[in-house]
């Protein structure tokens, strides 16, 4: 138990000011996570949600403020290689041509007994390697970009709108594949739609004006 109580993503006065936006979208953002106790951040679409993931992984840097990890100060580079992101539209990320040369991707060798276990364990066993990831659905391109990070196996996962876009059996089936991934890893997810995640999440914030308000199960039932 003592190794996992060091394994906490603190983000502290998260300040972010995009170059042609007349406000700053992080305001002092405040936010500390857990491994083991999934979190999730809702909001609504312009409030910051993304740019705030984007900042966690690495892929911008703010321009006030520290992210530590286990206590300590990080880098961009350092939360590169702690996070993995799954993009709302993983569909513009794919750089491969096929199912397995995405997987492939940043392995010099990944046997294709590890490459089918990923995607056996996103619900995906038995998918063609050689299919192109645009011909997939929806639901299967997300699954897809998941299975992506866990050949990575960062210990902090980052989900952008993971249920946009997908009706409610693919919602479902998403949902049950992220209780048991959530188990070794620090996840965070991120939404306009707090209510699909009833009975996942155990920490709650709403993004507003630049800052996490923590929110009760009332407000979570009413969006």
């Amino acid at each position: 138990m003592a190794s996992w109580a060091k394994r906490v993503l603190e983000l502290e006065q998260i300040v972010y000011h995009p170059a042609a936006a007349a406000q700053p979208l992080l305001r002092g953002l405040n936010l500390r996570l857990r491994l083991g106790e999934p979190a999730l951040v809702a909001g609504r679409s312009g409030s910051g949600k993304s740019t705030l993931l984007e900042i966690m992984a690495g892929l911008a840097s703010p321009d006030q403020g520290q992210i530590l990890w286990q206590g300590k100060p990080t880098t961009v580079r350092e939360r590169r290689w702690l996070t993995g992101l799954v993009f709302q539209f993983p569909e513009r990320h794919f750089l491969g041509l096929s199912v397995g040369q995405e997987l492939r991707l940043g392995h010099r060798r990944l046997p294709s007994e590890r490459a089918a276990a990923a995607l056996a364990q996103v619900g995906l066993a038995g998918l063609s390697f050689q299919q192109a990831p645009e011909r997939l659905s929806g639901g299967q391109q997300r699954r897809l970009a998941l299975a992506v990070q866990l050949l990575r196996d960062p210990p902090i996962l980052l989900l952008d709108e993971p249920t946009a876009g997908l009706d409610w059996s693919v919602r479902r089936e998403l949902l049950e594949l992220l209780g048991p991934l959530s188990r070794d890893r620090l996840l965070l997810l991120v939404t306009h739609e707090p209510e699909c995640f009833e009975g996942l999440v155990q920490q709650r914030w709403r993004l507003e004006q630049g800052r996490c308000v923590a929110f009760d199960q009332a407000q979570l039932s009413n969006g």
